[in-house]
């Protein structure tokens, strides 16, 4: 599973891949966490509001910050 914070390196996306690995911790499953942090690269998610989180390419929240049990729940659906 690979885990993707498509965000700058602001701090509210510092803060979603903070939660995004709380939430792989706590499920104590093995998952990539990437920062996707180059602009171009952001916008071919077709993001346009950072932070964002992708499940395995999958974007499932853009311009929030989601909660670690919200991306539990994200991350239990793609298993």
């Amino acid at each position: 599973m690979k885990v993707e914070i498509l965000g700058t390196g602001c701090p509210k996306c510092k803060m979603t891949a903070a939660n995004a690995e709380k939430a792989v911790k706590s499920l104590g499953i093995n998952a990539e966490i990437v920062k996707v942090e180059n602009i171009n690269d952001i916008m071919n998610y077709g993001v346009m509001m950072t932070p964002a989180l992708a499940i395995d390419g999958d974007v499932k929240i853009a311009g929030k910050i989601p909660s670690p049990e919200r991306i539990v729940e994200w991350i239990r659906e793609a298993e």
